[in-house]
Formats: C-alpha cells, structure tokens, sequence
C-alpha cells in the first residue's frame, strides 16, 4: 500500500532486516538434521554463503579457503590481486592509513591499471587447489575483460554492480548486451544487484543462474548518504523472490537463483535473507573480520576509491577469529558475527525445516 509522503509524492513502505522476525512454528527438529546445502547449475556448495568480491575479504588464498569450508569465493578481478603482482604491501598499507587519508590514499593505489595475465594467474591458482572458480567484474569492464576471464577457467562468472540493469541507456559508449553477452558466454553467469520485482524478472530473461539483490557494501558503503538510494532488503529479496516465481512459469521451468547482497553482517541477517526468500547471502564484514582476510580486520569495497564520486569509506571492524570459526563457530562473542551456519541451523532447526527451499516459507513478522 503507498503511503502518501506530500501532495505530489507517494512511496512504497518497505522493510530491512530488522523490520522483521522469524515466527516458531508447532514442530521443531533436532540441528544437526538439517541440510545447508545448495546448488546452482552444476555446482554444489555445502553452505549459501558467497564471499563478496572485496579486497579486505577475498584473496586468492582465502577463495581457496572458503571452497574447502563449502562456500564460494568471489575474486575481484579489478582489485589490487589483479593490478599488482605482490598487492600484499599495498593491503598493509590500506591498514596503517589515518582516516582522513584514505580515501585519497586509496584512489591511487587503484589507479594502476588491471593487467589480463594477473587475471589469468589469480584464477589458476584457485583453479589448481581444485575449489569451484570464481571472478567478479563491474558491468563497465566486463566486455574488455571477459575472455581473458572465461579463458582462464572460471567456473562462475559474477558480474556485480551497485545497480546492474539490462537496458542500460548510454550516448557515449556502447552499452553491455547481457542477454547476448550471457549467451555467448560458456559459463554460467550471476548478475546484480537489483532490487525490485521488474529489474529482477529483466535480468532474469537475459539467461543468468543467479541474480544479486540489494547494493553490497553493507557496512562500508555510503551510498545512502552520497546518492540518497537505499535498499530496504527485506522487502527487496521478497520482491525478486517473486520476480523468480513469475520467470519459472513464464520460462517453463527455468529456476533462477536469487543471492541477498547487502546488510548481511550478523547470522540473523542471513536467516531472514532465506526466510525472505533468498537461496544463498553473498557476505562481507564477517569474512572482513576473519584472522586471515587480507584487509587485517579494515574493509572496503569498490565504491571507497570511486574516482570522482566515492560511495565508501575504510572502516575498521577488528578481528574475532578465524574464517571457520566465522561459519561454524564456536563463537566468542553473543552479537551474530560467528558461527553463522550455526545460527542458520538452529533457526531452521528451530522452525521445523530441515531443507533452504523448505525454510524459505517460514512466517515472519513485522516487529
């Protein structure tokens, strides 16, 4: 229902995360019953959870390291993996920055140009240690940069944006085709983020396997305050669940997955991600806080060094403990920043579901 904000303005009400609750139901089930496993085309994953493709989360090491704790990790092919051949300094750098510097400090260390064989060498290093492959490039690179990307054998191709159309309009370049992109492509690609019923059902017919809803950045990002745009995810991932139910029939059967992307950072965020409708969460500041995330407990993202208009900021989140711990625990802390597989198990447990697909009807509530 809109609600009237002036004479000539009328908006939508709609609900974040903490809007809204999980409600018990009559049956409860034993935690270590339930399934956490998910699949997307032909590849399974143990956990719904997709590392976002951020310098103070993923390195090469820790996207091997999140694919052998049953997760998926997302490299930054425009990151500082990709620009420099030893970026280890420059992330020890972005750590010791003063506040007021970093911005500055950080769009220039960004301004060294992304080299194709640094793609190609970041991608066989995950490759060999046998974890499913993937990279992420903003819609505006990824048309110089894709088959450098396919050819060194990704698995999953991620193309991430802070809004991620498939009519994008342009006078001064040739915009990105994705539905004839996607469909040249011999991988399968994930897309977003978006963050209503109509852009999610556009980029869903442009064939991809998963569609990222909301702006990413979560705690990091600024966009609210430099743009004046915001996602509601609640409401957002409700809306493109729908938008999925609507494909499948208009599509005859074709199930396209739907990843939260933002205001993830505690396990309860995650839970009603799913209970809204979400199949996987693609997560930051947790893995931000891990022992071995390469920011060293800093997290940033592509928004904070923006050449003209940064929508980010370096934030300092400290560290809890290791990347298992953050997923499985034990935790150490009561504030949903650990073991978040196991709060998603209880959750579940707690409902009666023992399966996602199962769980993503739960009744929730508006608190």
């Amino acid at each position: 229902m809109d609600i009237e904000i002036g004479a000539a303005k009328r908006g939508r009400r709609a609900y974040s995360f903490d809007d809204i609750a999980i409600v018990p139901s009559r049956r409860t089930r034993d935690p270590e019953e339930v399934s956490t496993a998910w699949q997307i085309d032909a590849y399974r994953f143990e956990i719904p959870v997709v590392a976002a493709p951020m310098d103070s989360v993923m390195s090469p090491e820790t996207a091997i390291l999140l694919g052998k704790l049953g997760g998926l990790g997302v490299l930054d092919l425009e990151g500082l993996w990709t620009r420099y051949d030893d970026p280890r300094p420059m992330l020890a750098e972005v750590a010791r920055l003063e506040p007021a510097e970093a911005t500055l400090k950080l769009q220039r260390m960004y301004d060294e140009p992304i080299k194709a064989e640094l793609i190609t060498e970041r991608m066989r290093q995950i490759r060999e240690s046998g974890v499913t492959v993937a990279g992420a490039l903003s819609p505006q690179r990824t048309k110089q940069f894709a088959q450098t990307v396919v050819d060194s054998g990704v698995d999953l191709f991620v193309i991430r944006g802070t809004t991620v159309s498939a009519e994008h309009v342009s006078g001064q370049t040739e915009p990105l085709n994705l539905k004839e992109f996607i469909y040249e492509l011999d991988v399968p690609v994930i897309v977003g983020g978006c963050a209503t019923h109509q852009a999610a059902l556009h980029l869903m017919r442009t064939g991809a396997a998963g569609v990222l809803v909301g702006f990413g950045g979560g705690a990091a990002h600024t966009t609210r305050q430099v743009l004046g745009v915001a996602v509601p995810m609640a409401s957002a991932v409700a809306d493109v669940a729908a938008a999925r139910r609507d494909y499948l029939d208009e599509s005859g059967g074709r199930y396209v997955h739907v990843i939260a992307d933002g205001s993830v950072g505690r396990s309860g965020d995650l839970t009603k991600a799913i209970a809204c409708g979400a199949d996987a969460v693609m997560v930051g500041s947790p893995f931000a806080r891990a022992e071995e995330a390469p920011g060293s407990g800093f997290h940033w993202g592509a928004e904070a060094w923006h050449a003209d208009l940064p929508r980010g900021q370096r934030i300092d989140l400290g560290r809890v403990g290791s990347f298992e711990s953050v997923l499985f625990g034990p935790s150490t802390v009561p504030d949903g920043t650990m073991n978040l597989i196991g709060a998603l198990r209880r959750a579940m447990a707690t409902t009666g579901y023992t399966e996602l697909k199962e769980f993503q009807r739960v009744a929730v509530v508006v608190e």
